[in-house]
Formats: C-alpha cells, sequence, structure tokens
C-alpha cells in the first residue's frame, strides 16, 4: 500500500519522518505542494491518530491504482460539492433559519428520517417568493475548495459525472450547466403563481433513491462496481456510498467518517486527485 499524506498548509518535515515510521514505509515522494506518497506502507492505527492531531488527511492506496481506473465519480450536493445547506438558506429568506436548520442537522446525523425531515423543512417555506431561490444561488451558493480542479482532472481521464441530491433540482440542473456534469438528479418544489407552496412534487430523493440513481448510472455506462467513487456528508449518502468501490466522507458527520474509505477533514475536493495521482 502506499500512504498518502495531504494538507491545507504546509507539512514539517519532522512530522513526515514520524509517519514514515508509524507506517513503516520505504520512502516519501512529494506529489503535490502540500501532498505526499509513502511508498510500500503498511495501515496501522497509529497513523490516524497522528494525522488528525496534527490536521493531515491521510489514506492508504493500493499500489499501482489510478483515477484513470476509475469511470464514474458520484457527489452529493449540499455541503459537498458546494459550501451551503441550500434549503437553510432559503429558509433564512423567511427568518426560518434555525428552526429548518436543526431539522436538517438532525436528518444528516441520521436521527430524522429524511423524507420526513424534508417534507417538515419544505412545509415552512409555503408562500416563499421564488426569487428567493435565485438569490440563494446567485449570492451564497460557493463551490467548496478543490471542486473546479477535481471536476477538471475528471473530465481530463473521461470520468462521468453524477450530481444526485436531497436538495432542489432548482439548483442540482443550474449547476450541471455550469459545470458541464454528466448527470443530475434532485427534487423539485412546487411552485404557484411564483410562490413556493410547501410541497415537494413527485417521489423525494432519499438515501436508496441516491443508491438507486449511482447503480442505475453505473449499469447504463456499462461500469464494474470497482470503477465507481462516491462523495457525501451526511447520513442520507451512506447507502450509495456503500455501493461505490471507493467512498469519501467530505467534511462529513462522524457516522459517515467512520464508514467511508477515506476521510477529507482538512483538504478540498481536489484531495481526490492526490489519492491517486
Amino acid at each position: 500500500m502506499n500512504l498518502i499524506i495531504q494538507a491545507n498548509h504546509d507539512i514539517p518535515a519532522d512530522h513526515l519522518d514520524q509517519l514514515l515510521n508509524l507506517s513503516l514505509a520505504s520512502r516519501i515522494e512529494q506529489i503535490a505542494p502540500h501532498a505526499y506518497r509513502l511508498r510500500q506502507s503498511r495501515p496501522q492505527d497509529t497513523v490516524a491518530s497522528f494525522c488528525y492531531e496534527h490536521q493531515l488527511d491521510y489514506g492508504f492506496v493500493r499500489e499501482g491504482q489510478h483515477l484513470s481506473d476509475f469511470g464514474l465519480v458520484v457527489m452529493d450536493m449540499d455541503s459537498t460539492l458546494i459550501n451551503i445547506e441550500c434549503i437553510d438558506e432559503i429558509a433564512d429568506m423567511q427568518g426560518l433559519k434555525p428552526q429548518v436548520s436543526a431539522i436538517t442537522e438532525a436528518a444528516m446525523r441520521g436521527q430524522i428520517d429524511f423524507a420526513e425531515s424534508l417534507r417538515r423543512r419544505v412545509a415552512l417555506l409555503e408562500g416563499l417568493d421564488e426569487n428567493a431561490l435565485n438569490r440563494v444561488y446567485d449570492e451564497r451558493l460557493q463551490l467548496n475548495p478543490g471542486a473546479k480542479l477535481m471536476l477538471a482532472e475528471l473530465k481530463k481521464h473521461g470520468i462521468k459525472t453524477l450530481l444526485v441530491s436531497g436538495g432542489f433540482t432548482f439548483f442540482t440542473e443550474r449547476l450541471k450547466t455550469r459545470l458541464n456534469l454528466d448527470f443530475a438528479h434532485g427534487n423539485t418544489l412546487e411552485i404557484i403563481n411564483g410562490k413556493l407552496t410547501g410541497q415537494v412534487l413527485g417521489d423525494i430523493v432519499d438515501a436508496q433513491t441516491k443508491a438507486n440513481w449511482l447503480m442505475h448510472t453505473r449499469d447504463e455506462l456499462a461500469l464494474q462496481g470497482e470503477q465507481v467513487i462516491a462523495i457525501g456528508d451526511g447520513a442520507n449518502d451512506l447507502k450509495m456510498m456503500t455501493q461505490a468501490a471507493i467512498s469519501i466522507a467530505y467534511h462529513a458527520k462522524p457516522i459517515v467518517r467512520s464508514q467511508a474509505s477515506f476521510a477529507f477533514n482538512f483538504v478540498g475536493l481536489d484531495g481526490l486527485i492526490n489519492l491517486y495521482a
């Protein structure tokens, strides 16, 4: 195995030396300004605790595995590809952000069924002018660090991208066009006479639906299971992440970090590039 160490800051030489000893690696190679590959490492529990203490992200990657080995990357939207929870910011336009955010957090931790939590949150938005959605997109929505670099590298290798979200098609479709993503799915807010009705149209994209879209897209592209990567941050992403060969918890809840192949606690989404450089 190779041990990949990366951070959003310079990594001191003595930290790398300690990791070399902890992982019993043969040598260190720099692969990016803040990323290193420790060759022929052996997985050790002590590496995880050392890295977390020093704000380093790590991953044990099979020797000879490269980004070009994959064919599909599936991403959550809110707090994964983008920096906000869209529904929380929409609620802020109504002065209801604390109430909605509390429900969002409970759902992300897996304490409330996602579909029920979404219905409860959307119901609070009844009567809101649809222009609020435009304002959230234009004024508050930003891509998370490293997103553009990651997507450019995926495109370079011909890897397809699927954005699948428990959020709303108002945002997923705009991001699909803006970022030239291959596929996107989300929930549709009902809007009548320019006002949100507080209802969601059709079946809700929940955890199982996300997993289903991953499998459907994988099969449509005639890919094998080992060619799929999934990236998410909340409990609603766990089912789709289990369907991928590689799962990445991006600045995620503890329940997601504990079940993912890798956790990016400090670096941006471009950390994916360094894992398989």
